[in-house]
């Protein structure tokens, strides 16, 4: 699902079928929120990874009027933290009920114990730190490269790279990060050359 954070809802009678296709498609590091249950532990033991365990999931027998919307705070809250994380919600039947209401209220079941909901996202930020610290780094570069090559080789190569990047969705905030450094790159590398003509001992 391009351009959405995967939630996938797992009822406790899922078959070991379903658990080892699910295993296999989930991303990594996915979030496994459990309830504390003896069948939630089989399907968490099947999937084999670590799970966060919350009481909220847990079976009851009288369940609150607002009880769909408590659970779908705490997956979202989850969620949040991670946008670009699979996350898996392991509950009873009931409540995978009325969680996937307030989910994905207008999402027809899947008819199996594990359905799939796509939460909208918006892209992955850039690592502004990181971008920054790369476009000094190559523009130093490229200031010293200088006599040897074209001063703006070094962040061209860099920006259209980037733009490579940006229509490939899962790497598009790295080609933002490119295109961000080899315009720091830029000022930086026109910046050093300026100094050293002014200053010749300088470099």
């Amino acid at each position: 699902m391009p351009g959405r954070q995967r939630i996938f809802v797992v009822s406790v009678t899922a078959s070991e079928a379903e658990l080892t296709g699910l295993r296999a498609d989930l991303g990594r590091e996915p979030l496994i929120l459990t309830a504390p249950t003896g069948e939630a532990r089989r399907v968490v033991g099947l999937l084999g990874v670590e799970p966060h365990v919350e009481v909220l999931l847990a079976p009851v027998s009288y369940p609150r009027a607002d009880r769909g919307h408590q659970v779908d705070a705490l997956v979202r809250r989850h969620a949040l933290q991670d946008r670009f994380r699979d996350v898996v919600v392991v509950t009873d039947v009931a409540t995978t009920t009325l969680l996937l209401r307030v989910l994905a209220p207008d999402q027809l079941s899947s008819g199996g114990a594990v359905t799939l909901v796509g939460l909208e996202r918006g892209d992955r930020p850039l690592a502004g730190k990181r971008a920054v610290i790369s476009g000094v780094v190559l523009g130093l570069a490229a200031g010293v490269a200088q006599p040897l090559v074209p001063i703006l080789v070094l962040p061209v190569a860099a920006a259209a790279l980037g733009l490579i990047l940006l229509p490939v969705v899962p790497l598009r905030h790295l080609g933002r990060e490119l295109l961000l450094a080899a315009a720091i790159a830029i000022t930086v590398a026109v910046a050093a050359v300026s100094s050293s003509a002014r200053f010749p001992g300088a470099w």
